[in-house]
Formats: structure tokens, sequence, C-alpha cells
């Protein structure tokens, strides 16, 4: 968590021993880094539940989204050639690297939407298994294989079912809000569980069915006349936007939606379909939770970002892209650490009594950073009262280099 060293195994070992004065032993201390045994599933529960107030308007809204992590070196667990559809000109389209998968909570923490990574999984493809490459075993075994929206409807279930009593609300973008994700979720955790995603511009819409007392030959409609195609009705339905006022990236916004209540044959269910018009486009957004406002689904749809941010908060500030792990077991366990690390900050910034102060000024930006919050967390570390609580040895040197150090990074 500290700023001035990043995640390596060998940095965090270093910043024990000569910035906190504690007395590690080094065969011990990578034993325990690479270890297997430790239990993680555990582990990330006590974390959910130190998450204050985690429902946002009596839901829990959990982010799903996957990225890349790029490395350097040929026998790295979960590494393969991955194919980056972000990747901007100058960047390679197919990088060496790990694909995850994840889940975050999506939760307003001082006025400002924060993601809190809640758990992960490493896809590996289905042909890299096939080949019985070396990054694909786990103590010489063989990964089992899992598509990512079965990994996705996993990670969904084992959250939920830690918050027995609390509706979901999953919020994806377009890739993941499919049947694939929503019937098998949904048939496990019943009616409380509701998706958010992004409908493509060719995703066919259909009016809902009116039951008709007349008999007619066939088998009954399951579906009532067709709409149109979403690219048709956002053409068509322009004129009947109506203007709304929404809390969006981090300012009050004025928007022009127009939503309607529709069938969606992909989801064989009703859904709520928000347009959302722009300058020159457009984006239709929709939801299974019929319960929702206009003003809520682009509000938690707009904080979908916040996981985005996650990654990159994660491999750069964190420093997870940075780690030189191989084996699976120390690659798993370093992993979880930069997660938990993430997510400790974030639940340590909810605790906070006063609202953390940006450091570094930004035009149109007044909420803190994800930075702001390392800051004041090494700073607490280096409090009196936290040295009470934790003794350390008499000729520490943390009160002269660690100042300096936080000076630096200042």
């Amino acid at each position: 968590m500290i700023p001035f060293t990043s995640s390596i195994t060998s940095n965090c070992y270093r910043c024990l021993t000569t910035l906190f004065g504690i007395d590690l032993n080094q065969k011990r201390f990578y034993t325990f880094m690479a270890s297997s045994t430790l239990p993680w599933q555990r582990v990330w529960q006590t974390i959910w539940g130190l998450i204050p107030s985690p429902e946002t308007d009596g839901r829990l809204l959990l982010a799903l989204d996957d990225t890349i992590n790029p490395k350097s070196g040929t026998h790295i667990f979960a590494c393969d050639t991955v194919f980056d559809h972000a990747a901007k000109t100058n960047q390679s389209q197919y990088p060496w690297a790990q694909n995850i998968v994840a889940v975050g909570l999506l939760k307003r923490i001082k006025g400002r939407w924060g993601c809190l990574f809640m758990d992960f999984r490493f896809y590996i493809a289905q042909k890299t298994l096939t080949a019985n490459s070396k990054n694909a075993r786990i103590k010489d075994q063989p990964v089992p294989f899992q598509s990512k929206l079965e990994q996705a409807c996993h990670m969904l279930i084992g959250i939920s079912q830690h918050f027995p009593n609390t509706p979901v609300l999953a919020v994806m973008d377009s890739w993941f809000g499919n049947y694939s994700v929503w019937q098998p979720v949904r048939k496990c955790l019943g009616l409380r569980f509701h998706i958010l995603s992004r409908l493509r511009s060719n995703n066919v819409l259909y009016n809902q069915l009116v039951e008709s007392k007349e008999n007619k030959r066939g088998r009954p409609a399951k579906y009532g006349k067709r709409i149109g195609s979403t690219a048709e009705i956002a053409k068509q339905f322009v004129s009947l936007a109506k203007n709304y006022t929404v809390e969006l990236y981090g300012k009050t916004r004025q928007v022009s939606a127009y939503d309607q209540v529709v069938v969606l044959k992909t989801l064989k269910c009703s859904v709520r379909v928000v347009w959302v018009y722009r300058k020159t486009q457009w984006i239709a957004l929709f939801t299974t939770d019929l319960t929702l406002s206009v003003n809520q689904i682009i509000e938690f749809y707009g904080a979908r970002w916040k996981i985005e941010s996650g990654f990159k908060e994660l491999k750069q500030d964190i420093g997870s892209q940075s780690a030189q792990c191989r084996k699976a077991a120390a690659v798993i366990n370093h992993l979880n650490f930069c997660l938990m690390a993430s997510t400790l900050a974030w639940i340590y910034a909810d605790k906070l009594k006063a609202d953390p102060e940006r450091r570094h000024k930004v035009k149109g930006r007044t909420s803190f950073a994800f930075s702001d919050v390392r800051h004041i967390i090494a700073e607490a570390a280096l409090n009196e009262d936290f040295v009470r609580l934790c003794p350390k040895p008499s000729n520490s040197p943390i009160n002269s280099i660690v100042a300096v150090l936080l000076r630096m990074v200042a």
C-alpha cells in the first residue's frame, strides 16, 4: 500500500526489514509468499465483512470485466499471447500477458465512486491447455478449463451468497451482458439478481406480449410484435428524449435520454432500455431490474468505468505489472495480495472521518485520488499510536528514511 515501493516481492521484503525495522527471516518470507496452502477464500470473505455499508440504494453493485497484465519472461504461470482490443497504434495487438477476469464492488466513498476488488480468476485459453503448456499447470497438473463467462458466473454466485438477503445488480459491458451469464446466476440466486449492460446496435427488440382471448391455431406466441433494431429505434424516438440531471464521472451533467420497456429475445425476458443521446452519437443501456429509474441506470453504468481505473491502479500504482513471480502459487498469491491491498486502501478511505484532500490539483476535479489514500496510510504507519500498537526495534530508521521518502513521493 505504501507509495514509495512497488509490489515486487524483493522490494516488499527490503521495505519491511530496512524501513520498518521488522526482523524477518528471508527464506521463511519467500516460502510464505510462494505457499500453496494459503486459505484465500476465507481471507477474502473476511475482507468482504470489513466493507462498511456495501449496499448502494439497497443493492450490491458488482462490476464485472477482464483485463490483461503484460509480462516479460517465458515460463510465467497463466501467460500467453493475448489479443488486446484496446491496444494503441504504437502497441502490439497480441502482447505476452496474463488474462484476468475480476469482480469489484462499486461504492460511493466520500462523495466519489470507487471499485473494491472482491474476486478474480486467471483465464487460460483452451488451445493453451490442449498444447499442454507449462504455463497452464499447477503442481504439474493441468488447470481445468473454464470460459470467461463460467468464471464470471462462479464469482458472482460466490459473492452474492456471502450477502444472502441483499439484491445484486451486476454491471458489465456488452460482451458479458448475455444469456450465458444471466441464466445460470439467475437460476441460482433467484429474483434478487439483475444485470445492467449495454446493447449492440443490431440487437432486435420486441413489444411485450399482450394476451389475446381469441383461439388461434399453432403454438402460443412468446413475444409481441417486432419493434426494430436498437439503431432503428434510436433514430425513431430521438424527438421524444427528455433531459435528466445525473451525477456522471464526478460532475453534475445534463443528458438527453429516452426509455422504454421491451422484450429482449437474447435474455428471454422484459428489460428497460435507455437510449442516451449525445451530440452526434448515442448508446443504449438495458437492465432487467424494471424498478430502476433512468437516472440510476445512467449513473450506475457510468460508475462501471471505475473498474477500469481499478485495473490501472492495480497494475501501475500497486505494481502488479512489474512483479517477477514465475511459479503458479507465487503468481496467484501475489495477485491476491495486490487486489487485497487495493481493496483495503478503499476500505480505509471509507472509514476516515474527514474527506481526504487532493494533493495534486487538477482542473475540474475536486475529489481525492487513490494515490492520496496510499499517502495517508503511509503517514498513519509512521504515527506514534501505530508504533505503540506494533512496536519496532529501537534502532529502526523509520523516522528518518521514511519521512524523506514520503517528501520525495509528495
